[in-house]
């Protein structure tokens, strides 16, 4: 799910999505009103945390969302 930047021959930057491995929760995008109601667009972003996760029997590192840690689809490597 990573995207490279190129500048000419120049690798500038990897770029990975905000989008929770498990669940796929990803950013929600929206309005901010200001009280002149002046609106700007805005973005909600998903709070991801960085992991070690059994997956399939192998310790592997994901980004997983903390609702998906809370409610325990996230099995941690002791």
């Amino acid at each position: 799910m990573s995207h490279c930047l190129r500048l000419g021959a120049l690798l500038l930057l990897e770029v990975m999505a905000r989008v929770c491995d498990l669940c796929g929760k990803s950013p929600q995008f929206g309005h901010k009103i200001s009280h002149a109601h002046n609106v700007t667009n805005r973005r909600w972003n998903v709070n991801l945390q960085s992991v070690r996760a059994i997956i399939n029997g192998a310790h592997k590192r994901i980004r997983a969302c903390t609702s998906c840690i809370r409610s325990g689809k996230v099995q941690k490597v002791a």
